[in-house]
């Protein structure tokens, strides 16, 4: 069974080498790893050629630019093996990832395998934004398992090749929309609970801010707006409405509006953390602690998708209206 590790990267000087150095440990090595360098200025291409001429089963593929779609794309159309496994820079994989993988495809017949993963909770800011934005996972035995992840994900290349790609317009839900059309395609699929990956999520609060709105700019553009935005619009739609009567009554009536915002985002804080609470257990008072940073969180990602949203109406469709071209940057 030959594997070929599939990676799109791009400034990743920081977590380059522990990526790779995950994927050559492995106690079931891949055939290759095909990497693919969108554009990167930090020195991340450098630090691959080293990997390269140490004698290592790497290859780097480089572009002036690429958005993650088109490097997946370009690095599987250039993999030599008939199965892909799909992984991003920022992960690190457990020692027996690949293997667990392979085993499960083989084991099962299976034409995608997606593997098991878990972010990276090593302090008290990151384990409240894991519990205000992360889909709770579902007890699996003694453990739980999150929903389907691509960047743990192993699959026949007939799979890549009849999905049609990635989306290579998209900075983000470019894997969303690629996982559908898997979906729709005749394919065995199962999971692989022991193929585990750790994955790095936003460590403050501006950063937390800068992806969320990258991602509902590129959510509209995919289309997909009706699984996250729909729900954003109707909240704050109401919330509009209840300011109307301030024009009647005055801007004493805004205190209205304020405290049922207030409360809606921390009735989403407790609800949060009672779906967590099996993976993430505490106290009374550390739940309150948490509480408290979760509705700033929450406040936060309603903000970067309102702003987001507002960037692709403006940007995308209005300015590439008039234009007659398109903003494939979405940053």
């Amino acid at each position: 069974m030959r594997i070929s590790v599939v990676v799109p990267v791009r400034n990743e000087a920081d977590s380059i080498r522990d990526l790779l150095d995950s994927l050559l440990s492995q106690t079931r090595l891949p055939t290759e790893i095909v990497i693919t360098d969108g554009g990167s200025n930090d020195g991340t291409p450098e630090i691959i050629e080293g990997y390269v001429r140490q004698g290592n089963p790497v290859r780097l593929i480089r572009e002036k630019l690429a958005l993650p779609g088109r490097g997946r794309n370009l690095a599987a159309a250039q993999a030599s093996s008939e199965w892909l496994a799909f992984i991003d820079a920022g992960i690190r994989p457990e020692a027996d990832w690949l293997a667990a993988l392979s085993k499960r495809a083989e084991a099962e017949g299976a034409d995608v395998v997606y593997g098991a993963w878990e972010p990276v909770v090593d302090n008290f800011f990151k384990k409240c934004a894991a519990i205000a934005y992360l889909p709770p996972p579902a007890r699996n035995g003694d453990s739980f398992i999150r929903p389907r992840f691509l960047a743990s994900a192993l699959m026949r290349r007939v799979v890549w090749e009849s999905a049609g790609g990635f989306p290579e317009h998209l900075r983000s839900a470019e894997d969303i929309v690629f996982m559908n059309n898997i979906e729709r395609g005749n394919f065995r699929v199962v999971s692989a609970p022991d193929a585990l990956v750790h994955w790095q999520i936003q460590s403050t609060l501006w950063r937390t801010f800068k992806r969320f709105r990258t991602y509902a700019r590129n959510n509209m553009r995919a289309g997909l707006w009706r699984q996250w935005q729909a729900a954003v619009f109707k909240r704050y739609g109401l919330l509009l409405v209840s300011v109307l009567p301030a024009i009647v009554l005055g801007s004493r009536w805004l205190i209205v509006p304020l405290v049922l915002w207030l409360s809606m985002l921390t009735a989403r804080a407790v609800v949060a953390i009672r779906r967590n609470r099996a993976c993430y257990p505490a106290g009374i008072f550390q739940n309150l602690a948490r509480m408290i940073v979760i509705v700033g969180l929450l406040a936060t990602l309603d903000t970067a998708t309102l702003i987001g949203t507002l960037q692709w109406l403006l940007i995308d469709k209005l300015y590439a209206s008039d234009n007659g071209e398109s903003i494939r940057n979405g940053t």
